[in-house]
């Protein structure tokens, strides 16, 4: 569905970044609208849709455990 958007968990990706998951999510919301920019009337709808995936992808990295690598704990994360 998103082509560009890139795989964001090890070991793909070795050292994740805010920014690199906001993007991802920015491009998420972007191809499901269909608006690259929303008007100013979906301005705040869009943003918060933004915010949301964004905080579930973080959720989802920081939760997964990826076999046959080191342990990662995200700056996210708690500590076990």
């Amino acid at each position: 569905m998103c082509r560009s958007i890139k795989t964001l968990r090890p070991p793909a990706t070795p050292e994740v970044h805010d920014e690199d998951i906001r993007a991802a999510a920015l491009q998420y919301v972007r191809k499901v609208s269909g608006f690259h920019a929303p008007a100013a009337h979906n301005r705040e709808v869009f943003d918060q849709a933004v915010d949301a995936v964004t905080a579930a992808t973080r959720e989802l990295l920081d939760g997964l455990q990826i076999r046959g690598s080191a342990a990662r704990r995200g700056p996210h994360s708690e500590t076990a």
